[in-house]
């Protein structure tokens, strides 16, 4: 099988971030100045099942939101490129995950048509040093560069370090089974089209 993997970098005046992505497996770690975001690409990539690296520096003095949502951009880019022609792959992955009293869903489809369909009312401004409103930025960014359609619903929580991870968890579920290849497919695109 071809390898999956991908590197992007990108540059701007506000940011600059590096994303390695191995769809088959591989070392996990996230260092973006925003430790609990941080955290949450750690879940992403250990429940996606993916090899996720990410270095990122960006105008933290401002706020974090510039970090944010280009490690999405890059992360969504090193996905695409990963995926190639995304011959073999299943496409769709839903996932019901729990994080404690929170309870979250996510449904993913890798179709190349980007849109975020996001549900996640949390009453909380931050957690630690990060806004909870760039959990939606950081998956918008990932779906429009990624070309996915995703779902996210919040259905319980109290804790928002809680809600904002049964997110991220959930989103790497659903991802790591729509990117697996199945071999169902005998190297098929997944699509009666015949092109995602």
């Amino acid at each position: 099988m071809t390898p999956r993997r991908a590197e992007v970098h990108r540059a701007t005046s506000e940011t600059d971030v590096r994303v390695a992505l191995d769809l088959d497996g591989g070392i996990v770690r996230a260092a973006t100045g925003v430790p609990f975001f941080d955290h949450m690409l750690d879940q992403l990539g250990r429940h996606a099942r993916v090899g996720l690296e990410v270095e990122a520096s960006g105008d933290l003095e401002i706020d974090a939101h510039h970090t944010v949502e280009d490690t999405g951009i890059a992360l969504g880019e090193a996905l695409t490129r990963a995926l190639g022609d995304k011959r073999g792959i299943r496409r769709y992955g839903d996932a019901l995950v729990p994080m404690e009293e929170s309870l979250a869903q996510a449904a993913v489809d890798i179709s190349g048509r980007p849109l975020l369909a996001y549900h996640a009312p949390i009453e909380a401004d931050a957690v630690g040093l990060f806004d909870v409103g760039l959990t939606e930025e950081f998956l918008l960014a990932l779906a429009r560069a990624g070309g996915l359609t995703l779902h996210v619903r919040l259905l319980a929580h109290r804790n928002p370090h809680h809600a904002v991870e049964a997110i991220f968890k959930a989103v790497a579920v659903a991802l790591g089974d729509a990117l697996t290849p199945d071999p169902r497919r005998g190297g098929e695109v997944p699509s009666s089209k015949g092109t995602l």
